[in-house]
C-alpha cells in the first residue's frame, strides 16, 4: 500500500462492525484482518491496495473530518453531532440499511401537559421562576440539541452533559428532560420517559461517508470508483428480480408491463425471450400477466449485481470532490 491508496474507516467492534462486514461482503469485497481481531489495520478484498482502518465510531468521524481516511462507515448522528460544518467537510455517499436509531427529546411520563415541543417551550419559559433554575436537559448530543431547541424557539434551558446513562438523569434529579438516541423506545419507557410527539431531532442510520478534506490522488479516486461500482451494482440487484418468458408479442407485453408494474426490458424486445426487471413484490403479478399474454412458462431469478453505465454514487462523489475547497491535487 502507498500513501496514494484509499483508506476506509470501519467500526472496530460490535454490531456495527458485523453489519459493515456483511455489507462489503454482499458487494463482493471482504474486510480482511490478516493479524486477527486485535489487528486494527486490514485490507479490502477485491480492490487492490485499499487499506482498512478498524476504529471506534467516534474515531471514524474525527478521522473523516481531519482527512486521514477517505471513506468511513459511521452513523449520521455522529457526523452531525461531532463534525462542525459537516456538510462542507464530508459527503454522505449512501445509506447502509443498518444502525437505525432516532435522536429524540424525552420528558417524564408524569408531565401529562407536555405532549409537543411547544408545550416544552412553555414549561421552559417559566421554569426558573417556579423552581429557581433553568430547565435542565441531559444529553451527549450537545450540538444537535442546541440547534434543534433553537429552531423550536427554546432558549431558557441549560444543557447537562451526560457521561453515563442519559435516560436515568430525570430520576436521579440531574435533569428534567433528556435528548438521547433510541432504537425501540423500551429503555425510555423503563425509565418512565416519553418521547415528545414532534421531538424526533434526527432519524439516523449508518452511512458510507466520504471525506472532502482527504488527499484524493488519482489512485484513490480510481479505487473509490471501483468500490462504488460494486456497491451500486449490488444495491440495484437487491431491488430487482429478473423475469423471463416467451410471448407472442414481446414489444407490446413489455410496454404493458412497464405501464402496469414499472417493469423494464433491459435488453430490448427483439429476442426470442423477453427479459424483464421488476421489483420483488410485483413478480407474481408480472408472471400472471405474461401467462395471460401467451407465455407457457415464466422463470424468475434473483440477481447478484446489476452494473449500469451510470453510477449515481460515484457521480455524486466526483461532483463533491470537484467543488471541495481543500485536500485535492
Amino acid at each position: 500500500m502507498s500513501e496514494s491508496d484509499l483508506v476506509i474507516g470501519v467500526p472496530s467492534k460490535g454490531r456495527l462492525q458485523e453489519n459493515a462486514v456483511e455489507f462489503f461482503r454482499r458487494s463482493g469485497m471482504a474486510l480482511l484482518q490478516p493479524g486477527g481481531a486485535r489487528n486494527y489495520r486490514g485490507r479490502l478484498g477485491g480492490v487492490e491496495g485499499v487499506e482498512v482502518a478498524f476504529l471506534s465510531a467516534s474515531e471514524i468521524t474525527r478521522e473523516l473530518a481531519a482527512g486521514n481516511v477517505h471513506f468511513g462507515v459511521t452513523g449520521l448522528d455522529l457526523v452531525q453531532e461531532t463534525i462542525p460544518s459537516w456538510a462542507d467537510k464530508v459527503h454522505l455517499v449512501t445509506e447502509l440499511g443498518f444502525g437505525f436509531a432516532d435522536v429524540v427529546v424525552a420528558v417524564p411520563m408524569a408531565w401529562i401537559d407536555v405532549q409537543q415541543m411547544a408545550d416544552l417551550a412553555d414549561v421552559a419559559a417559566d421554569f426558573r421562576q417556579r423552581h429557581g433554575h433553568h430547565l435542565r436537559v441531559a444529553t451527549k448530543y450537545v450540538n444537535l440539541t442546541r440547534r434543534f431547541f433553537g429552531q423550536q424557539g427554546i432558549a431558557a434551558y441549560r444543557i447537562v452533559e451526560s457521561l453515563g446513562a442519559t435516560e436515568g438523569a430525570p430520576a436521579s434529579g440531574a435533569a428534567e428532560a433528556i435528548v438521547d438516541i433510541t432504537t425501540t423506545g423500551s429503555t425510555l419507557s423503563a425509565n418512565n420517559l416519553k418521547v415528545v410527539t414532534d421531538g424526533v431531532i434526527l432519524r439516523s442510520q449508518a452511512h458510507l461517508v466520504a471525506s472532502l478534506t482527504a488527499g484524493w490522488s488519482e489512485r484513490a479516486r480510481e479505487q473509490a470508483a471501483a468500490i462504488l461500482d460494486r456497491i451500486a451494482a449490488e444495491a440495484a440487484a437487491r431491488s430487482l428480480r429478473e423475469v423471463r418468458a416467451r410471448v407472442p408479442e414481446p414489444a407490446a407485453a413489455a410496454a404493458e408491463a412497464a405501464r402496469r408494474f414499472a417493469a423494464t426490458a433491459p435488453f430490448g424486445t427483439g429476442g426470442e425471450v423477453l427479459t424483464l426487471h421488476v421489483a420483488p413484490g410485483r413478480v407474481a403479478a408480472v408472471a400472471a400477466f405474461l401467462r395471460a399474454s401467451g407465455a407457457d412458462r415464466v422463470t424468475v431469478a434473483a440477481l447478484d449485481y446489476v452494473f449500469d453505465a451510470a453510477n449515481p454514487l460515484a457521480d455524486g462523489l466526483v461532483a463533491r470532490l470537484g467543488t471541495a475547497s481543500a485536500g485535492h491535487p
